[in-house]
């Protein structure tokens, strides 16, 4: 149950934090259903009220297009179109020309530099660093409508690699981290004081603290009243005036919040110990053969992996390999299964020996909406993933 003064809160909040960029003229252009607490406070409410347009986007393919006619100056969306957005950018670097190629890949690499330790770029570097503004970062601010002051990644787990991409690149990104529960936003980087690994600061008028065991709570006018007619429910996570969040995070010396786990999605492996699914799962997505990814491995030796290929990359391969471009025809392809399983230890490479994933199936279709696999606001929903394909699980471990 949220009150009005749950979400007035929040857009309060919002307005001190967004207010850095110089709100005048504002225009938004919402992705997500405004049934999404996320999208119906900060795409909706809040432009409300300080007189913003809003467009509403006609869905991911279309995105593109409607950044140009809409000419957002602020959008805010979820970790997995940003994701999206960096691989389909990737893709079109791949078939330009090297020099062209070369021009990018130094605009990010630059950028990345800059924004570590901006007094770390020598004379040389200061000079391409500026070609690259100009021939590159312009270029690509121009396919986000060329207005864009910032986009907000909530929702869920942004990985900082991602959110390091747009920034090195001109195009700023900031982490925010909410629950419906707060109507919904908690915390949220600053328009020009943001550390990427982390999800910001407070809004303003919001108490955090961490308890004993690293659990995240939350105090202040943004906190529900409760959950309808569940009050065992609502005693659960509501105790002496804090909302108990089910997360896992610790504040760094300046305040801003770093999220490490969620207290429900923790694998358990059979030695006793614990490895986050997530992490492993932002690692396997960011490789251009993988879109989306699942770990599994709760009361087992070693974690195993359902890995969905990325669409575009998939009918790309398909082309270079005289196949036909069928996923449910493909995913049992060795060929396939070998192209896909160099990503996979690509990444074992990169994370601990527990995190490594032993064995992985293709499936035969993505996650979506429309298969119930997928929420309105694009993260998996992991149970029904489970009991989708628990057979399929168990077999990894056959």
């Amino acid at each position: 149950m949220l009150s009005h003064g749950n979400i007035l809160c929040n857009c309060m909040g919002a307005f001190d934090l967004l207010r850095e960029f110089g709100l005048g003229d504002e225009v938004f252009l919402c992705f997500l259903p405004l049934s999404h607490s996320y999208e119906f406070t900060c795409g909706m409410v809040f432009p409300v009220t300080i007189g913003a347009q809003i467009y509403y986007a006609e869905g991911v393919e279309q995105l593109g297009r409607n950044m140009v006619e809409a000419k957002p100056t602020i959008m805010t969306a979820v970790p997995r179109l940003y994701e999206t957005m960096q691989a389909r950018i990737l893709r079109g670097v791949d078939k330009q020309s090297p020099l062209k190629r070369w021009l990018f890949h130094s605009a990010e690499r630059l950028g990345r530099k800059r924004y570590h330790d901006a007094r770390s770029l020598g004379p040389g570097e200061r000079l391409l660093d500026l070609l690259c503004e100009k021939l590159v970062r312009s270029k690509v601010r121009e396919r986000f409508g060329g207005r864009l002051k910032g986009m907000v990644s909530g929702g869920g787990p942004l990985n900082p690699d991602v959110g390091l991409f747009f920034v090195a690149l001109g195009v700023r990104l900031l982490q925010g981290y909410g629950q419906t529960e707060a109507a919904p936003v908690i915390s949220c980087n600053r328009p020009f004081a943001y550390r990427m690994h982390t999800v910001g600061p407070a809004l303003e008028g919001v108490e955090l603290r961490i308890a004993e065991d690293g659990e995240i709570l939350v105090r202040g006018e943004l906190v529900m009243k409760g959950y309808w007619n569940q009050p065992e429910a609502t005693a659960a996570v509501l105790r002496d005036g804090w909302l108990y969040t089910g997360d896992i995070g610790r504040l760094d010396e300046q305040g801003y919040l770093m999220i490490t786990d969620r207290k429900k999605d923790i694998v358990v492996l059979s030695g006793g110990d614990n490895v986050s699914p997530a992490r492993v799962e932002g690692f396997l997505t960011l490789q251009p053969e993988v879109g989306q990814a699942m770990v599994f491995g709760d009361k087992r030796p070693h974690l195993v992996g359902l890995i969905v290929p990325d669409p575009d990359w998939l009918r790309d391969w398909a082309a270079a390999n005289g196949k036909r471009d069928d996923l449910a025809e493909l995913s049992r392809d060795e060929a396939l299964r070998k192209a896909v399983g160099e990503a996979v230890d690509r990444v074992n490479r990169e994370v601990s020996g527990l995190e490594r994933i032993r064995r992985f199936a293709i499936l035969p279709e993505p996650f979506s909406i429309e298969n119930q696999m997928m929420t309105p606001s694009l993260k998996v929903r992991r149970h029904v993933v489970r009991q989708h394909y628990g057979a399929l699980i168990e077999s990894l471990y056959g």
